[in-house]
């Protein structure tokens, strides 16, 4: 029974162990926002945002911002950062395919850890022609 409790407490502490290394993981790297949603956006025409960053405790080795599709293009340095330097990625996405869209874009930070930030919203069909001429408008003016 002795030993049964013994072996219960051990593996309650190595789990509170792992528990408090994944929290320490998750507090490496703050970003302003992990979403960012366009709303709607006219077809053709490209859009784009800034994601901030900053290393939490330890310094900040930026290595890597790769989006899912060359739809999006991410712009960042790659480097080394101060604790708690801001650090900028800016994000473009060329609205070319009506619809709405939902992209991943994956970071690669402090030797390989990743987090996934993504951009969101609804590309609008841009109209074929230009909205037909008003003939009443020339009526009214007389």
């Amino acid at each position: 029974m002795k030993k049964q409790i013994l072996t219960m407490m051990l593996g309650l502490l190595a789990f509170a162990g792992v528990a408090v290394a994944q929290q320490d993981k998750k507090e490496a790297l703050w970003i302003n926002e992990t979403s960012h949603d366009f709303g709607k956006i006219p077809q053709g025409k490209p859009v784009y945002t800034h994601f901030e960053l900053k290393g939490m405790g330890d310094s900040l080795k930026l290595e890597m911002v790769q989006a899912g599709c060359g739809c999006t293009t991410p712009e960042f340095k790659a480097g080394a950062y101060a604790p708690g330097e801001p650090v900028k990625i800016k994000v473009g996405f060329n609205a070319a395919a009506a619809g709405p869209f939902s992209k991943p874009i994956t970071i690669t930070y402090n030797g390989g850890q990743q987090k996934v930030i993504m951009i969101t919203g609804t590309v609008e069909v841009t109209p074929a022609a230009p909205a037909p001429a008003n003939g009443a408008v020339g009526k009214i003016k007389q």
